[in-house]
């Protein structure tokens, strides 16, 4: 390793000062999440630039911002919502909704983001955990939400919809009495902005309370990690927390324009956005990267200079495919929604370095990485597979204290002494910080950037009438990283042997899992076997499974 020059610790002592300026503006006990990432901003200063479906452009300044997040606020609090209460979103990407989640802070509530390609049965699990008191929705999201035990409003802040009578909307409530008393936003680092979902091996998705301080981290990932240039882009669904925090919430904190582009996903218009908007900074998921180049126009995207991967480990196919096409490295990096974005292939001029396939970077400024043996909590060595850990006193952004409302549950996520917070994530570490992805220690399926528990899938899969047992794997797959590879145990073992009514069935399954769960996460490939490989203690070993178990039958999409 090189010495350092007095150049180098130069560097070092600029990132260390932003890093406490950036704690500074968190820690304070009078501080709030409207002040931090909209009031405090010039009203001229743009925001955001919406690319709507046709490629035109909607632009909203912090001026904008404000007036609309305030009209939000008085609709909600029309609806009784207030400190503590927990909002919820079903929506697409849009001018809405920036307004909608900033409005929820100025009363001292909480968001709670809600995937849209969620079944109403997942939504409706989500929404009965969290309390939800108020649930937001675009009008073709409604139906999922039907009967569920909270106020259900429509999305607009700025027309009218026919719609079912029985609803309301932010529309009627706009040139209304904007004079009406509404709480205050809750001050100080530990107040509770976001509710979220994540997803594990077993049981059924936990829930993350993160407080304010958690942005403070994600402000200076985007500002050091990602240190984007003249025009953001974040391809990331808000839905998720990479997708939230990066494209809306800390290019709001940090006052830097982002793009969000309305509509789903489109790797078409992925490019068509890229190049008409002149795009130098673009961060997606793996995923993205292999949709586009399966969909490559050949145009020339030549103010094209910064390229961020995140939600799943990068291949390095793709790395080599935007060296060669783009002449631009993809920068790979790692976060947890626990915990906020930890590592990764920084952009910023003094921590940057070039990428290493197969690596996921060095610790971010802010936090100290190490990896722990796999049996006892000494510090593995240079080289050792060990277990990811963060050193939680030594990592100033760190605000993960456990699972649920009361975040007190800690599971099995910190060492027993209380100093390291456990990712779950198996590497190896150099003596630079160089980090080595080697496996993960439990079975979560990171698939196209989102993060799904087999134990999900499986409880859907085991409640259609044909399935006797199920577990699901992650498989390898050339174009999401990896997809949900089930394996079936029917109910009539005459299936086994019959390839036609073997097809029939998987689709059938397929259509069940969307239905009732999520369309981003139906199994890809399915197996019927006549019985699951488990241990003595009847736990499913899907080692086993994963090691090319000798199918009965095999059908691929």
């Amino acid at each position: 390793m090189a010495p350092a020059t007095a150049e180098t610790t130069e560097d070092v002592r600029r990132l260390h000062h932003r890093v406490r300026e950036i704690l500074a503006d968190f820690n304070s006990s009078s501080v709030t999440a409207p002040w931090l990432m909209c009031d405090r901003h010039p009203e001229e200063q743009v925001a955001f630039r919406f690319v709507l479906e046709d490629l035109s452009e909607q632009t909203m300044t912090y001026g904008d911002l404000k007036a609309r997040s305030e009209r939000a606020a008085h609709v909600l609090a029309a609806h009784g919502v207030g400190v503590g209460d927990r909002v919820a979103s079903l929506m697409g990407k849009g001018p809405d909704l920036p307004a909608l989640i900033l409005g929820i802070w100025r009363l001292g509530a909480v968001y709670l983001p809600l995937f849209t390609a969620f079944a109403a049965s997942t939504v409706a699990d989500r929404v009965a955990a969290a309390a939800v008191r108020v649930i937001v929705t675009d009008p073709d999201q409604a139906p999922k939400v039907a009967g569920l035990d909270c106020t259900v409003l429509l999305a607009n802040l700025a027309q009218e919809y026919e719609a079912d009578p029985s609803l309301s909307g932010f529309a009627p409530f706009v040139d209304g009495d904007v004079s009406l008393t509404v709480s205050a936003a809750v001050e100080g680092p530990a107040a509770a902005l976001v509710h979220m979902f994540t997803s594990g091996t077993t049981g059924k998705p936990k829930a993350v309370v993160q407080p304010l301080a958690y942005v403070a981290g994600w402000q200076s990932y985007l500002e050091l990690g990602l240190a984007p240039g003249d025009t953001f882009w974040c391809g990331a669904d808000p839905g998720w927390a990479y997708g939230l925090y990066t494209s809306i919430i800390a290019p709001m904190t940090s006052c830097i324009p982002s793009i969000i582009c309305c509509g789903a996903f489109k790797a078409e218009t992925s490019w068509r956005v890229l190049e008409t908007y002149g795009v130098t900074d673009f961060a997606a998921a793996p995923t993205v990267f292999r949709a586009m180049r399966g969909t490559d126009p050949n145009v020339e995207l030549p103010r094209l200079r910064r390229l961020s991967s995140a939600g799943e480990p990068l291949t390095p196919d793709i790395g080599e495919w935007t060296r060669d096409r783009l002449g631009v490295d993809v920068h790979d990096h790692f976060g947890q929604t626990e915990v906020g974005m930890l590592a990764g292939f920084a952009h910023h001029p003094d921590l940057r370095r070039d990428p290493v396939a197969g690596a996921m970077g060095t610790a971010l400024p802010g936090w100290k990485l190490t990896a722990l043996m796999l049996a006892g909590d000494d510090i593995a060595d240079p080289g050792e597979v060990g277990r990811l850990a963060v050193r939680v006193d030594s990592s100033p952004f760190f605000t993960f204290t456990g699972y649920g409302v009361d975040r007190d549950f800690r599971g099995s996520r910190f060492t027993d002494d209380g100093v390291h917070y456990l990712t779950g994530d198996l590497v190896s570490s150099d003596c630079t910080g160089l980090i080595r992805f080697s496996s993960r220690d439990d079975d979560v399926i990171l698939m196209a950037g989102y993060r799904i528990g087999p134990f999900d899938v499986e409880s859907v899969l085991v409640k259609h009438p044909a399935v006797a047992e199920a577990a699901v794997v992650a498989s390898p797959d050339e174009v999401r990283g990896e997809v949900i590879h089930a394996f079936v145990v029917p109910t009539d073992p005459t299936l086994l042997g019959d390839p036609a009514a073997g097809q029939a069935m998987k689709t059938a399954l397929q259509a069940w899992v969307k239905q009732n769960y999520g369309a981003h996460a139906y199994p890809r490939r399915i197996t019927f076997i006549d019985s699951l490989p488990k241990t003595p203690s009847g736990k499913v070993q899907r080692s086993v499974l994963r090691k090319s178990l000798n199918f009965k039958q095999e059908v691929h999409k």
